[in-house]
């Protein structure tokens, strides 16, 4: 059985051909005559094969010597190859591209804390945002060289439908928070009842917005029947209306990144409703025949690894808000 063999002493090798003899590679090499005869000696014994006719003054490659020679030359310049090859591949991994679409009340609270996360700077990712409602990322995501990673929020079981393709990673709940107008003299955080909110002014998710229904729902088991003076899906529109004195919303937590002045939040300790945040990927496509919607980018080793770093690190954000 052939030993393992150094290249070092195969490059030794092509110097010592090419010089003539091991005294007039030495020098090339930083080595003594000795210490190029010794890695000639070692490479004879881990190859099995003499190389070199030895005398007292000289040693003399043997035709062995020149064929390893012609092999080795191959042998060094597929290393080099393989060398850069590998250095490349570190070089795009580290600096890939990561499609993320997003939905807008995440945004505004997630990307200015994770532009200021250690451990994903380290990643070198570089980030691509589509900021839009689930429905729309859902799509994106499905779509050829489409989003990697799509982050959306899904309130009761209904609302959102993804096909079995895409793998779902559960991030955080989102509870939903009451915020009225300060004017209206209610101490910040103070436990309401249903009934001193039954008969005052609310703003409204368009009844065909995604969680319209479950919210609906929540009013009805607290026997409120809100008082709409507003439809808005925008909570950004939606907390300028609460401030101007307009009426109460509720609203994701996530949202109240910036609480406008001129509001408080309220609890209704009989009111529980959140939404759950959720990041939808890619699985990586079979082998078999596959369809003509598939997202090839799944299939490629550093978008899934930028992927699983992403979703761990947007875990982590959550849980510490």
């Amino acid at each position: 059985m052939v030993a393992m063999i150094n290249p070092h002493q195969l490059r030794i090798l092509l110097e010592v051909l090419e010089a003539g003899s091991f005294a007039a590679a030495a020098p090339r090499l930083g080595l003594t005559p000795s210490a190029v005869s010794q890695q000639i000696s070692a490479l004879e014994k881990a190859s099995g094969v003499t190389l070199f006719e030895r005398s007292a003054r000289s040693a003399m490659p043997l035709p062995s010597a020149e064929a390893m020679a012609r092999h080795a030359r191959i042998v060094l310049t597929e290393l080099e190859s393989l060398v850069a090859a590998a250095s490349a591949a570190e070089t795009s991994s580290s600096h890939v591209e990561l499609r993320v679409g997003i939905f807008p009340s995440l945004t505004s609270y997630l990307i200015p804390r994770l532009m200021h996360d250690d451990a994903w700077l380290a990643s070198g990712t570089q980030l691509r945002l589509s900021v839009g409602e689930p429905a729309q990322v859902v799509r994106s995501l499905r779509s050829e060289n489409g989003l990697d990673v799509a982050l959306v929020f899904q309130v009761g079981q209904g609302g959102l439908a993804w096909p079995a393709s895409l793998k779902r990673t559960w991030l955080a709940e989102d509870p939903f928070v009451f915020v009225l107008p300060a004017a209206w003299g209610f101490e910040a955080e103070a436990a309401l009842s249903p009934a001193q909110l039954a008969d005052m002014p609310w703003i409204m998710h368009h009844p065909g917005a995604s969680d319209a229904v479950v919210i609906a729902n929540l009013f009805a088991s607290l026997g409120m029947q809100p008082r709409v003076v507003a439809y808005s899906d925008d909570f950004n529109t939606t907390l300028s209306l609460v401030a101007s004195g307009l009426g109460a919303a509720l609203v994701p937590k996530l949202a109240l990144t910036n609480l406008p002045e001129g509001t408080v939040s309220v609890r209704i300790p009989e009111a529980k409703l959140s939404r759950s945040v959720l990041a939808l990927t890619n699985k990586p496509p079979s082998r078999s025949a596959r369809e003509g919607t598939e997202n090839e980018r799944a299939s490629v080793p550093a978008v899934q690894n930028a992927a699983a770093i992403f979703v761990e690190r947007i875990a982590t954000l959550l849980a510490s808000s």
